[in-house]
């Protein structure tokens, strides 16, 4: 599998099946992948590179030089997937387009992860998961009612957007057992998010109703909010389920709610929410968090403590599952980072190494496996192609 996309969907993408054992060539610009100097890191190591590149060997190319692009042409010539996220019509300008690339190997499964896709009005325009994230729907829905539109601290769409593509990449892969052939998956950053919303489109076109910013509760079932216990601590309750909705009530010493006409369906309870969040609020304003969730664990219903880092690093669901690891860095010794998921039982993953230096396999593939010179490679260094 090659991959030479950058930031963000395109490569998590690639490490999603990098985890289970693909062999990953990464392929950057000899300056680097900007995701090498983004956010937090330490001695020169970006945390985000580490994670977001591991289980990959890393090569340098430019691609934009015709003997980038005819090295690019010989890794793909066995290879079964390729992803890439540059402007539509780059990879053509350089004779690297799906129809090149296909005649090529025709068993080739391409990936190309672009803001808006390979066709529309937009479909030139730079896009990054923030736009995705904006007209998606998400922004408009999500903040406090009397706030402005909330963008997610993290790369929300491109997280998405890249679990959709590994999963058409094993679609396609799957295809082409049946067929003998591979294709072109065309992925546009906003459609996933877009289509993990849900039923907005229904909703609007059929009730002409635009959801609008509810805060912590859900504009379709009640309750569900978060709420302060005694010692500070924020929790996050959802009764979406009758069962779990009564049995919230019986906890919180309310149970004649349940008897009441409205209480027995998710309608009623919205237009009665202020009443439930008072009961539930009064009910934990008064425990501290840890007699919350023992009252709950009791009375069977779902909470839960709204965690940061520091909580979730010592959570007993967390180590006993194993869900975040200590991985060998060759700079920075030891490093903890998200396991792999999810668990398989016959064939499941594991994080071999973390984000490649810049160019840190250029000889290893170019020398060893492509069978050119170290003079070739002084000469292609010197020129700026590796």
């Amino acid at each position: 599998m090659v991959d030479s996309a950058t930031i963000f969907a395109g490569p998590v993408l690639a490490t999603l099946l990098g985890d289970f054992g693909a062999d990953v060539i990464k392929v950057e610009h000899p300056k680097g992948d900007s995701l090498r100097t983004m956010g937090w890191g330490k001695d020169g190591v970006s945390f985000w590179w580490t994670f977001a590149n591991r289980n990959k060997r890393g090569i340098t190319l430019r691609l934009s030089d015709q003997r980038g692009a005819d090295i690019l042409k010989e890794l793909l010539v066995e290879a079964d997937v390729y992803i890439e996220n540059f402007r539509p019509g780059t990879l053509e300008r350089w004779g690297l387009g799906w129809e090149e690339l296909s005649e090529l190997n025709p068993r080739l499964v391409m990936v190309r992860t672009t803001g808006f896709g390979q066709e529309g009005p937009y479909s030139n325009r730079p896009g990054f998961g923030t736009l995705a994230e904006a007209m998606s729907g998400f922004a408009a829905i999500n903040g406090q009612p009397d706030g402005p539109p909330t963008l997610p601290p993290f790369a929300l769409a491109d997280g998405v957007a890249a679990m959709i593509g590994a999963y058409a990449t094993m679609l396609a892969i799957f295809n082409r057992e049946k067929t003998g052939r591979g294709q072109m998956i065309d992925l546009a950053i906003y459609e996933p998010l877009f289509w993990i919303m849900g039923s907005q489109a229904m909703l609007y076109d059929q009730l002409g109703i635009i959801q609008e910013r509810t805060g912590n509760r859900a504009p379709f079932t009640s309750p569900r909010n978060v709420y302060q216990a005694k010692d500070g601590r924020w929790l996050a309750l959802s009764a979406s389920a009758q069962s779990i909705a009564e049995r919230t009530m019986r906890i919180v010493g309310r149970p004649e709610f349940i008897d009441e006409p409205w209480f027995s369906g998710h309608a009623g309870r919205l237009e009665h929410q202020d009443e439930l969040d008072e009961a539930i609020g009064s009910f934990i304003a008064n425990r501290t968090a840890e007699e919350v969730i023992s009252a709950f664990e009791e009375g069977e219903a779902a909470i839960a403590v709204i965690y940061d880092i520091s909580d979730i690093m010592q959570d007993p669901q967390f180590v006993a599952r194993e869900t975040i690891v200590s991985v060998d860095h060759p700079r920075l010794g030891p490093v903890a980072m998200p396991n792999v998921i999810p668990k398989l039982s016959e064939s499941p993953g594991s994080i071999r190494s973390c984000g490649p230096e810049l160019g840190e396999h250029n000889e290893e593939i170019l020398l060893e496996e492509l069978g050119y010179s170290l003079t070739d490679l002084r000469e292609f260094k010197a020129d700026g192609v590796i």
